[in-house]
């Protein structure tokens, strides 16, 4: 008879707890089994994107559409039968069925036919994007109201049955019963859940663009998301704490790129006070450098609402300016003491002390600031950033929003051979792991980015009125504008500047040394080793637009680093010449989906025009991925493991079976 193995009395009781689920030899057998087989498949899809910054049209549509997966399944499975324009319009109806399907039931003589040919396409459609998922998985993914019925048809065996008679009798009843638009919808929803496994969003998908709020509806809505906070989340995360620098900072920049709505529709928050103070303050006053930067696509804008903006964006950032004195004097570690720019003025002179030397003004009309205590709140601007830091705490779906990306975010993930984080893991002019020195320890490199994200969760988690909260609340600011933020990424945030000065001389945003080495190899290599991952992984980074009008490539050293900010938003299209990438990892390889700018939603469906991408792959593997080559199938090897030692527990009497589960 075999002899018990010796077990400590951790692993007898986990095992004891697992013979509560498989309360035999041939339950844990059959488990071993279906575990073995799940190893066995593809590797699922992911899809990695970035700096999506508001534009919620364009990636409504690459997230509906798979990043033009969806269409090349379509056309695989419709085929040249089809006509190209029945089949955009069918890949359409898949992205928006609520909105198509109307337009398409318009024009059709014979809805009973036309209903089931749909279904019976969207059906050959979902089978195909199932078939590399677990029969669990999928029927996880199954909309409850149709799930008994869209499993029986996905998993028929048609060699029992003849398909067409099968599809036919099963799709008449649906007709028949009056069902077949929500059916449809269901079928719609569940091919765009199987077409990517798992999205990663790698940082910033607030500012610039008009909506990131519906962003963040749609990634709460997907079945498999992470992301890796961008700089411009960070502050927003700070703002929705009622962090008043945050708060104060969200509001500058929402003004300067004039994308406020979303602030009031969205989010609830009423700028009415800071408003109507600058109003007041401003009337009648030269602002015309605070004059926002709006995007004419979206416009034309009234002058007189243009006006406005600007006056309420030079009254926030004079109380941005003052809270950053206090910001930095709370927090010397920061060194960032040469940035309290309002202690530098030389009042009667109008000019100011940057990088030690002394540059005129361009704008000296600073009504609420005294010389003798520049960095002072005036009582009317404490009662104003109070209100506004009350309404930023007591939005609903902001702080929704915000414990989102603490759940589901962090500075950076390590998954299945990938490192992925926003920035930069901020490097020396030679090369090495820079070392910063915060609450009297010093960090560098993967012991850095992990104590990043640990105090930057105190900024919103750690009781109010505690000295850690306010610690947290500080360090995410430094994370939008830090010198060393890993994710900033440049020496300083030219804020001030730019408004006061305009000179190039001394408002350049130098990059981390970081991105001087981004093309060497070791650099590289010497990244990857640091989070434990061998010199064959990739490095997936966003936050500096690729310039692919002027030949720069995504991928860099030696093919370890794909940069994936392809200019999402709409400012950053001439400068890129594409707007945006996604990167798709298979179990066939790595490629990136370079995507060109999209019109409008409305336009999609209207005229079926779908956005158009080159996919360019750029590394395939020897043998195609499957489960057991990633960080699942290692999970799912500890539970054969542990079923394996269940089993021989119950054949040598260690563990009694009982037959039935509980």
């Amino acid at each position: 008879m075999e002899q018990p193995a010796e077990l400590s009395a951790g692993q007898l009781k986990y095992l004891r707890l697992l013979s509560r689920d498989y309360p035999t030899i041939e339950a844990a057998s059959a488990e071993i089994i279906n575990l073995l087989a799940v190893q066995k498949l593809p590797k699922g899809t992911e899809h990695f994107m970035s700096d999506l910054h508001g534009e919620y049209e364009a990636f409504t549509h690459i997230l509906n559409s798979a990043s033009g997966v969806i269409r090349e399944k379509v056309d695989k499975v419709l085929g040249s039968s089809v006509p190209p324009d029945e089949r955009a319009a069918f890949a359409t109806l898949i992205y928006y069925p609520s909105r198509k399907l109307p337009a398409l039931l318009a024009g059709v003589p014979d809805r009973d036919a036309f209903y089931k040919t749909t279904l019976t396409r969207l059906l050959d459609v979902c089978r195909l994007v199932s078939s590399k998922h677990t029969r669990s998985f999928v029927r996880q993914a199954l909309p409850e109201n149709f799930a008994y019925i869209l499993d029986e048809l996905l998993h028929a065996h048609f060699e029992d049955h003849n398909k067409e008679a099968y599809y036919g009798c099963i799709l008449d009843s649906v007709i028949g019963t009056g069902q077949a638009a929500a059916f449809i919808e269901a079928m719609c929803a569940l091919i765009k859940t199987l077409a990517v496994y798992r999205l990663h969003i790698v940082g910033d998908i607030f500012d610039r663009g008009p909506r990131p709020d519906v962003i963040l509806d749609e990634l709460m809505a997907h079945h498999s998301v992470d992301i890796q906070w961008g700089n411009h989340d960070v502050v927003w995360m700070g703002a929705a704490s009622g962090s008043p620098i945050c708060v104060a900072t969200v509001l500058h920049t929402s003004l300067a790129y004039y994308n406020t709505e979303f602030l009031e529709d969205g989010y609830g928050i009423s700028l009415r006070p800071l408003a109507t103070f600058a109003d007041r303050v401003y009337a009648g006053h030269d602002v015309s450098r605070f004059r926002p930067k709006a995007d004419e696509s979206r416009g034309p804008y009234p002058e007189e609402m243009l006006a406005q903006a600007a006056r309420m964006r030079k009254a926030i950032a004079v109380i941005m300016f003052k809270l950053e004195c206090e910001v930095i004097d709370r927090n010397p570690d920061f060194e960032m003491q040469d940035r309290d720019f309002l202690r530098r003025i030389d009042y009667s002179a109008g000019t100011v002390c940057v990088d030690g030397k002394r540059w005129p003004l361009l704008d000296t009309d600073l009504p609420t600031v005294d010389p003798a205590c520049p960095a002072c709140l005036t009582q009317e601007e404490e009662q104003v950033l109070s209100t506004l830091c009350h309404s930023f705490r007591q939005s609903e779906k902001l702080n929704r929003h915000a414990r989102f990306l603490y759940d589901k975010g962090g500075v950076y993930r390590v998954e299945n051979g990938n490192l992925l984080f926003h920035g930069a893991v901020p490097l020396t002019e030679s090369g090495s792991f820079a070392v910063e020195t915060f609450e009297k320890h010093g960090y560098a490199g993967r012991a850095l980015m992990d104590y990043c994200d640990s105090r930057a969760r105190r900024g919103y988690f750690a009781p109010d009125g505690t000295p850690e909260r306010q610690s947290g609340q500080d360090f995410l600011w430094y994370l939008w504008c830090g010198k060393l933020s890993p994710l900033f990424g440049r020496h300083r945030m030219a804020t001030f500047e730019n408004l006061f000065i305009g000179r190039p001389e001394c408002s350049t945003e130098i990059k981390n040394p970081y991105y001087r080495h981004i093309n060497d190899s070791r650099m590289g290599r010497m990244v990857l080793g640091e989070f434990g991952l061998p010199a064959g992984s990739h490095i997936i980074n966003g936050h500096v637009p690729v310039r692919a009008s002027h030949g720069e490539t995504p991928v860099k050293a030696g093919g370890r680093l794909i940069v994936i900010d392809g200019g999402f938003c709409r400012a950053y299209h001439e400068k890129t010449g594409i707007a945006g990438y996604t990167l798709v990892y298979n179990s066939r390889g790595m490629s990136l989906r370079v995507h060109q700018p999209f019109e409008s939603i409305q336009k999609a469906i209207d005229e079926n025009i779908d956005i158009l991408s080159t996919v360019d792959v750029f590394e395939t593997t020897d043998r195609r991925m499957l489960i057991q080559d990633t960080d699942q199938g290692a999970a799912l090897r500890d539970q054969i493991d542990g079923l394996q030692q269940l089993v021989r527990a119950y054949r040598t009497g260690l563990i009694r079976q009982t037959g039935k589960k509980g």
